[in-house]
């Protein structure tokens, strides 16, 4: 046995407290013992007690969904049938500014509808608003949009004699993001019935979210663009064709080359069409 006694030191508080955690101490114990099973039947009887008053009890609040859950297909089928009551461009803008289930909607300052000649054989299809677009409720007005009245320009087309213009997304995406599938899916009947009323003769895609969608590929806009192809509806078939988009112009300047080229051949092409 160790018959050293405790110096002063050793029963110092503080090295004490240092023998104490260097041990591994982590509670302290009063002079009584205490039965903690007892301990915790009375705190279990004083939570009973607390969840039966129930005379100072407050409802819980829950969140409470206003409508079920609906899948991407249903909400696609209702665009669908809402559209196809659509008779006219005016009625087909009215279905739109009353759809509720694309959520792109309840960040969107304004819903973007068209913008141009409705009266032109030429229809020019973007992707989705802008912050300015999106402020002023047209497509294509900001630096992207004059970039595009300078390239139709280039071959002697202006939005208010020439060509009539739209997106296929109606609201801005948070951010100015591109528009997901699932958004483009949801928008796609809309911009599909828009088609067959203004019954274009020809179609310019501008950049490959339209371009995509449209055709129904995964093509990249630097192998599409350029290439025509034909789109049916109705028993007919209407040239269509797709161009970089302002954008994609603005960062890669060095592709404008390519557009000037793809613009040349918008040209020529308009001038096969029936008069």
């Amino acid at each position: 046995m160790d018959n050293t006694t405790a110096t002063d030191q050793d029963l110092d508080p503080a090295n004490m407290l240092k023998w104490y955690i260097e041990c591994g101490v982590d509670e302290c114990i009063s002079e009584n013992e205490t039965n903690w099973f007892d301990e915790a039947s009375e705190i279990q009887v004083i939570q009973k007690v607390s969840t039966t008053s129930s005379s100072e009890k407050k409802p819980i609040s829950r969140p409470v969904s206003k409508a079920p859950l609906v899948s991407n297909k249903e909400i696609i089928s209702n665009a669908e049938k809402l559209v196809a009551q659509c008779t006219s461009l005016e009625a087909l803008n009215e279905a739109i500014l009353s759809f509720e289930d694309c959520s792109l909607k309840n960040t969107a300052s304004n819903t973007v509808y068209c913008d141009g000649n409705p009266q032109s054989d030429i229809m020019v299809i973007g992707e989705a608003p802008g912050v300015d677009e999106d402020r002023d409720g047209k497509p294509f007005i900001g630096e992207c949009g004059q970039l595009l009245n300078k390239m139709f320009a280039a071959i002697n087309m202006t939005r208010e004699n020439d060509f009539y213009i739209t997106n296929l997304v109606p609201w801005r995406p948070p951010g100015n993001r591109k528009p997901t599938s699932a958004e483009c899916d949801i928008c796609l009947p809309f911009l599909k019935r828009h088609i067959e009323l203004f019954n274009p003769k020809m179609i310019i895609l501008v950049g490959g979210t339209s371009a995509n969608a449209l055709l129904d590929n995964n093509i990249g806009i630097t192998k599409l663009r350029g290439k025509w192809q034909e789109y049916e509806m109705d028993g007919k078939q209407i040239p269509i064709v797709s161009i970089l988009h302002p954008e994609y112009l603005i960062r890669q300047p060095n592709c404008k080359k390519q557009t000037w080229h793809d613009l040349l051949s918008i040209k020529e092409r308009i001038g096969t069409l029936e008069k």
